[in-house]
């Protein structure tokens, strides 16, 4: 009988394991919903850009490396952070998802940290606006609004 409840503990376990592994794998739809929906409030111009990209250098660029392709040297072992300048959005492509990405880190083991608290709200949408300037210009859905074509 202690063989069948200590099998059972240990089923137990494992199926538990399991279902916690995979529920901190996916993020929650309302979660990505809300990311997704979250527009970006800072215009995408000169100004925010060149302050997002000092903000890239100064907490980014370790991991991200300097041209934010993940070949920073900074990057904890066996992590490899994103490529910002690829077609590849993991942790979604829109303003709000990267700023989601960036504020809350990414989960379940969070290879990128939360930078909530450390980098204030507006330098965050910066650098949304800087990592824009890395990535496919097709990937770009910034909120901000396209310059108005001169009439002829």
């Amino acid at each position: 009988m202690a063989r069948g409840i200590a099998a059972g503990f240990a089923m137990f376990c494992v199926v538990a394991m399991g279902v916690v592994g995979h529920a901190g794998q996916a993020k929650p739809p309302a979660a990505n919903a809300a990311a997704k929906a979250l527009k970006n409030p800072v215009p995408a111009n000169a100004a925010s850009i060149e302050a997002g990209k000092a903000v890239f250098a100064k907490y980014c660029r370790s991991c991200h490396g300097a041209e934010g392709k993940g070949d920073g040297a900074g990057a904890p072992k066996d992590v490899h952070p994103a490529n910002l300048t690829d077609a590849k959005w993991e942790h979604g492509s829109t303003d709000g998802e990267i700023f989601t990405t960036i504020k809350t880190g990414v989960p379940p083991k969070f290879d990128m940290d939360s930078w909530d608290g450390r980098i204030k709200d507006p330098d965050i949408w910066n650098l949304v606006n800087y990592i824009r300037t890395l990535g496919p210009k097709t990937a770009a859905k910034s909120t901000a609004k396209p310059a108005a074509k001169a009439k002829p």
